[in-house]
């Protein structure tokens, strides 16, 4: 397997959804201050006092600002894979800098260990300095092990960064399907379809899902009606791979041909969301759309505009296929 850079990937996982994460990590700060009106990320590395010092970064500064009240909060976030490299020293230099530069906001440190396997040996969680009853120094950070979640108690929970960082948490191996199944699903009725297409790799990467067994899954989620959608866009992607892999190959016959199949089934997928978004219906009833042409399709596209009830697009469909409506 390919080097992964865990740091950028869980970094762009918080750019994208800093909202969600403080709701899951600290939800006792939106209990405290009242919902978020808007957040920020704010520079990396802090002004160096030297400029022959060392620079020091963390991963992601991100500052809050909530709506019932004034308050700030500086989310300082780390992601550690590798525990060894960790150093509560640097973290407590960094979280001082911050407070120096923003002395108008609480600042929060948060490490968040994404490594699976049991440690032998703990981090320091905490400095205390004390000179008899007086506290010269105590610092601590928010500490998360993702290890120690178990995936099934998060399968019912409406948070998409949860549901993406399941095959990051422990299971036994029987249940890597169903949280590799849990993980798909969930990402793609929480987030928009760019972030799911995004972040199904995520989910493959951490559940070290292959080609093969990719395959495999989408067999399964064939039996399974609730996941028609999910499964469209699965294969779209498992699609496009296999156009990239034909083209490197020359047949060109094959590439037209899925090209053709994958423009198909794109444009199947979106008039189902269109038609689920306005006229919220079930999944079951995107079946409807099976079997009709491409320019049936063109067409349904524009009356989806115009028409106020499902009825109407279900008629027009039935007739169409029938070939009494030309």
């Amino acid at each position: 397997m390919a080097q992964i850079s865990h740091d950028q990937n869980f970094k762009n996982l918080f750019l994208d959804f800093p909202v969600e994460a403080l709701e899951w990590i600290l939800p006792e700060t939106l209990q405290q201050f009242g919902p978020v009106a808007k957040y920020e990320f704010v520079r990396q590395e802090p002004k160096k006092q030297k400029l022959t010092d060392a620079g020091f970064l963390l991963d992601l500064p991100i500052l809050f600002t909530f709506r019932n009240r004034k308050q700030m909060l500086l989310w300082l976030t780390e992601f550690q894979e590798d525990k060894q490299k960790f150093s509560i020293y640097k973290l407590l230099h960094y979280t001082a800098d911050k407070m120096e530069a923003y002395p108008e906001a609480l600042v929060v440190p948060t490490v968040i260990f994404s490594d699976r396997r049991r440690w032998k040996k703990d981090v320091i969680r905490q400095l205390d300095a004390q000179l008899n009853s007086r506290v010269l120094l105590h610092f601590e950070y928010i500490f998360l092990k993702l290890f120690d979640y178990q995936a099934a108690d998060y399968y019912n929970c409406p948070n998409p960064v949860v549901k993406i960082l399941l095959p990051k948490m422990q299971y036994k191996p029987e249940e890597r399907w169903e949280v590799i199944r849990q993980a798909y699903i969930g990402l793609f009725q929480l987030a928009s379809a760019p972030l799911f297409q995004k972040y199904a790799d995520f989910i493959d990467i951490y559940a070290e899902v292959g080609e093969e067994e990719r395959d495999m899954i989408l067999s399964e989620m064939k039996e399974r009606k609730e996941f028609f959608m999910i499964r469209k866009y699965l294969m779209e992607e498992g699609l496009q791979k296999g156009l990239e892999k034909g083209l490197q190959k020359g047949l060109q016959k094959g590439l037209e041909k899925g090209l053709e199949k994958g423009l198909h089934e794109g444009h199947l997928g979106l008039l189902s969301r269109q038609m689920m978004k306005k006229y919220q219906r079930p999944f079951d009833d995107m079946k409807i759309l099976d079997g009709l042409r491409p320019e049936d399709m063109l067409v349904l596209g524009e009356m989806i505009l115009d028409c106020d009830t499902f009825s109407d697009i279900e008629k027009w469909i039935q007739q169409r296929k029938t070939g009494n409506l030309s």
